[in-house]
């Protein structure tokens, strides 16, 4: 079974598609904010691999913890320094083992997002 994609409610649409093509490196692949009705947009990798559904629903839009989504990166130091220059704010690198080194941003919507280099 192969996971099809996350799905974020949001009440910051633009923001948030915006964070992922950006932040993450995923583009759309379908964008259906124009036609009438509930608005939503998937984001991928080139591979098509990871699949982010943004729904515009401010009224179930996701605010809380308990949630994060992990991107694999090759260097998480690069990409640290990449978004602090951006101007967002991340968490610390944390190194629990010698294997993995990560840290954490939020998106538009208050999501926590890992950016994960592992090594082998």
């Amino acid at each position: 079974m192969k996971m099809a994609h996350v799905t974020i409610m949001t009440a910051h649409m633009d923001e948030s598609v915006a964070f992922y093509e950006t932040v993450a490196g995923l583009t759309i692949e379908r964008d259906m904010r124009d036609g009438p009705g509930h608005k939503v947009v998937f984001l991928s990798n080139r591979a098509g691999e990871t699949c982010v559904e943004l729904a515009d629903n401010p009224a179930e839009a996701y605010s809380g913890a308990g949630l994060s989504i992990g991107f694999a990166v090759e260097d998480a130091e690069a990409c640290r320094e990449r978004l602090i220059g951006m101007g967002l704010d991340t968490g610390e690198m944390i190194c629990p083992n010698p294997h993995a080194w990560f840290f954490f941003v939020k998106d538009p919507n208050g999501v926590m997002v890992q950016f994960i280099q592992e090594r082998l």
